[in-house]
């Protein structure tokens, strides 16, 4: 028997869930949902809830869809319930997952393959709050959330550490804060894409991602070829270090008064936003794809043990 044909496949799109970023997450899915129907595929939206289990052997898709972010849909979890039930998935495997979404460990994995990354490491809060743990400036983050949610950036001249919000995780990252402009490059399959510049008036945060002018992305970006090609290969070296499968976009920040040596890698991700405003969907119209065929690719790209 051949494959299924494209308008047999059912699509699970997995959505929302119960992370930090359930919203973007939920706009990713909506709108991914759409270029899938008009692609031609069956597309069932999946608010990824805790009866995921029991909503996915009921629908008994031919493919899911991982449109979700932050953590449980991006760090492994939600990879692993796929592998267990046999459904293929979109996007990076559980170890991949993981391991991005750790990003300490991965900056770990970066170093090995001698890639710049900033100078960091965990703390414990309470540490945080109490005294400056680094040199200033620095900024304070999760370790294992994505999409900017609870950052603090301790300026230069700042007298006192960061107010950390009580709810906040026991245990965060610090991290040398980087000066330079937001540079960011998407990997599909073993291809880097291009690479866009991202402009804001401040810190390129939660809500600049995901509002409308909150942020503007020149692409390609206005910078020397040695800075772009040296984007382009320490983002495909990313996505292969981490074993990374499907579209990965990698973050990083350019000094340009030094130069190549001002060229630091931030973090990889293993499910970039898929909204209206979002950079990998750029990036693919760029190469020449469509939002829909960006997205079919990923459905034709899914498979297990990923």
């Amino acid at each position: 028997m051949g494959e299924p044909s494209r308008t047999a496949l059912k699509v699970a799109v997995l959505m929302g869930g119960p992370s930090a970023e359930r919203e973007v997450s939920l706009s990713s899915g909506r709108e991914c949902a759409a270029a899938l129907r008009g692609e031609g595929y069956d597309v069932i939206e999946v608010d990824a809830g805790p009866d995921l289990c029991t909503r996915l052997d009921e629908i008994k898709p031919d493919v899911a869809f991982n449109a979700l972010h932050g953590r449980w849909g991006e760090d492994g979890c939600v990879q692993g319930i796929l592998e267990w039930l046999g459904i293929p998935y979109t996007h990076s495997g559980v170890l991949a997952s993981a391991l991005a979404m750790d990003k300490e460990k991965a900056k770990i994995a970066f170093r090995a393959e001698g890639l710049p990354v900033a100078e960091s490491g965990l703390w414990p809060v309470e540490a945080i709050r109490r005294r400056h743990v680094m040199a200033r400036p620095y900024v304070v983050k999760p370790y294992n959330e994505g999409s900017s949610v609870g950052v603090y950036i301790v300026p230069e001249g700042a007298n006192t550490p960061p107010d950390i919000a009580a709810d906040s995780p026991d245990v965060m990252m610090v991290e040398a804060y980087l000066p330079g402009r937001e540079l960011t490059t998407t990997v599909v399959g073993d291809r880097a894409l291009a690479v866009t510049e991202i402009i804001t008036e401040g810190w390129y945060d939660y809500e600049a991602k995901y509002s409308e002018g909150g942020s503007r992305h020149v692409i390609p970006a206005e910078i020397p070829a040695e800075i772009e090609l040296h984007c382009l290969d320490y983002a495909l070296r990313a996505h292969e270090v981490l074993g990374c499968r499907g579209v990965s976009r990698t973050d990083f920040r350019w000094d340009e008064a030094r130069g190549l040596d001002g060229l630091v890698l931030l973090e990889t991700n293993t499910q970039p936003g898929m909204t209206p405003t979002s950079l990998s969907p750029e990036q693919a119209a760029a190469a020449g794809m469509s939002f829909g065929q960006f997205c079919a690719w990923m459905v034709e790209d899914a498979s297990c043990n990923r």
